[in-house]
C-alpha cells in the first residue's frame, strides 16, 4: 500500500497515540464518552491512522524474561545486492523479532533476536549461516536491574493469544474468541492471567515505521543521565543495557529529518553508530510469531537452529 507522506498530519497522529496510550483496549465509543470527544470525529481519525499498514498501532508489552527469552541484537555484513534475499532467509526463523537495513560500522542488516535461555551458545552457528562477518550483543531493559528468567509452561492457545495482542492489542474479545474457538469469558480470563503473571506488563500505542523512516543506532560505554533527560523533550528514542557493559541507543526520525545533521549532533555520544533504513525492507519485515517458537505439546521452545 502506498502512502502520500506529505498528507500526514503528525499532530493528529500524536493526538491519537496519546489517546490510545491512555485507553489501549477500550472501545471508541467508551473513549469518546470518557474524553468528551465527538464519536464520529474520533472514528474518522482512527480509521485514517490506526491499524496494519497504517501509522498507529497498540501492542502488548511483553516481559520476555518471564517467558525465558533473552534479547540479542546482531549487526551483519551483507552485500548490498544480497540484502533482500538474506533478509528473507533470516525472517524464516520465528526467533527473529524484526530486522532493518543498516549501514555504519557493519554494512547490511540489524537483527533483533529473542533467544531461549540456554540457547545462546547457538548464536554463532546461527549467524554464520548468513555471513562470516557479524557481531552481536545481549541487551536488557534500561535502567539496569536484576533479571530472573522464567520458562514457557503455558498451553499453546496462550502462544496464539500472545501473537494477537502483540500485533494488535485492540483486537476485540469477540474476534479473539472466534480465532481460538473459545467463549468470551475464557478469553477475558486468559488475558487477565497473562497480566497477573506479568507476562503482559501493559500496552503501548506507537507511531508505526511509516511515520519514522530512519533511526540512528549507537553503542556507548557510558551514559550521561542529564543528557538523557534532555533527549526526552527532543526525540523518540530507546535505550537498552548491554550485558556485561555498555548501552544500545536508538533514536527515531521522520522522513523530513536530515540524518547527516543528526549524526553530527548525536554521534558524539556513542563510540560507533549505524543508520537504520526502516523503509527499505518494510514490505517483508515482521515480528517473529511467538506461536512458531513454542512446541504444541507444551514442552518448551524449539531450537533456534531448526529454521
Amino acid at each position: 500500500m502506498e502512502h502520500n507522506l506529505p498528507q500526514i498530519n503528525y499532530d493528529e497522529i500524536d493526538f491519537l497515540v496519546n489517546l490510545l496510550e491512555k485507553y489501549p483496549r477500550e472501545s471508541l465509543r467508551k473513549i469518546s464518552e470518557l474524553e468528551g470527544i465527538e464519536y464520529f470525529k474520533l472514528k474518522r481519525l482512527y480509521d485514517k491512522y490506526y491499524g496494519e499498514d497504517k501509522f498507529v498501532q497498540v501492542n502488548a508489552i511483553l516481559n520476555i524474561s518471564k517467558l525465558g527469552l533473552k534479547s540479542f541484537v546482531a549487526f551483519l555484513d551483507i552485500p548490498r545486492d544480497e540484502l533482500r534475499s538474506r533478509a528473507l532467509e533470516i525472517l524464516k526463523n520465528p526467533f527473529c523479532n524484526y530486522l532493518n537495513a543498516s549501514f555504519g560500522f557493519r554494512m547490511g542488516l540489524y537483527v533483533l533476536y529473542h533467544v531461549p535461555v540456554g540457547q545462546e551458545k547457538y548464536l554463532d552457528e546461527l549467524l554464520s549461516k548468513y555471513t562470516d562477518s557479524y557481531e552481536y550483543y545481549e541487551v536488557r531493559a534500561y535502567p539496569k536491574r536484576n533479571t530472573k528468567f522464567g520458562k514457557w509452561n503455558l498451553s499453546y492457545d496462550y502462544a496464539i493469544l500472545i501473537d494477537i495482542l502483540k500485533n494488535d492489542a485492540r483486537t476485540s474479545i469477540s474476534k479473539i474468541a472466534q480465532i481460538l474457538g473459545k467463549r468470551r469469558p475464557t478469553i477475558d480470563y486468559m488475558i487477565e492471567r497473562l497480566e497477573k503473571l506479568e507476562i503482559i506488563l501493559g500496552y503501548i500505542a506507537i507511531r508505526d515505521d511509516y511515520a519514522y523512516s530512519r533511526s540512528l543506532v549507537g553503542i556507548a560505554d557510558e551514559l550521561d543521565e542529564e543528557v538523557v533527560k534532555e533527549w526526552e523533550n527532543k526525540y523518540d528514542f530507546r535505550i537498552g543495557v548491554i550485558i556485561p557493559k555498555g548501552y544500545l541507543i536508538e533514536w527515531y526520525f521522520p522522513p523530513h529529518e536530515d540524518m547527516s545533521l543528526k549524526i553530527l549532533e548525536l554521534g558524539k555520544y556513542v563510540k560507533k553508530y549505524s543508520v537504520e533504513y526502516l523503509d527499505m525492507l518494510r514490505d517483508i519485515n515482521r515480528m517473529g510469531p511467538f506461536s512458531q517458537r513454542v512446541r504444541k505439546d507444551g514442552k518448551g521452545y524449539k531450537s533456534i537452529l531448526e529454521f
